[in-house]
């Protein structure tokens, strides 16, 4: 019985680490250096993602913005949408599982630049999410890494 219930706890163990469920990537991630939170959630059939919290929510340089003004969306291609808030921009759409713990087919928006970009999402860890974004392959990207 007790050889049974080892090898049980080892199956577990191993199903955790090795085969991630498409709900294992949902919840609130923190982006690299703290600066923003983003909350993974389901859209659909697919994976999406939005800012949820900035370290920094409002201007603190007058080149940047209005001091004291909530920052917006203002590297935007399109006009009409520079005037968002990015706390609530969704800035993941469209990802798909391709198995065990890699999503992809989907896009990253990166409001610092204002680009989109396709992407990668690999679950590393339980609490270690790897994002690529790339244009063209995968080769030519960057991966950024959060962390819950």
């Amino acid at each position: 019985m007790r050889i049974l219930a080892s090898f049980a706890i080892i199956l577990l163990t191993a199903a955790i680490a090795f085969g991630a469920q498409p709900g294992e990537i949902l919840g609130i991630w923190k982006t690299e250096m703290d600066e923003s939170k983003v909350e993974v959630f389901r859209c659909g059939e697919k994976i999406c993602g939005k800012i949820i919290w900035l370290k920094n929510p409002k201007y603190l340089d007058s080149n940047d913005g209005e001091i004291g003004t909530p920052i917006i969306d203002r590297k935007n291609p399109d006009p009409a949408v520079r005037s968002r808030p990015l706390i609530g921009l969704q800035i993941l759409d469209g990802f798909t599982t391709e198995g065990g713990n890699i999503w992809g087919n989907g896009t990253c928006y990166d409001p610092k630049s204002g680009n989109t970009y396709r992407g990668k999402i690999h679950l590393a860890a339980p609490d270690r999410l790897e994002l690529r974004g790339y244009i063209g392959i995968p080769l030519f990207g960057r991966t950024s890494v959060w962390r819950r």
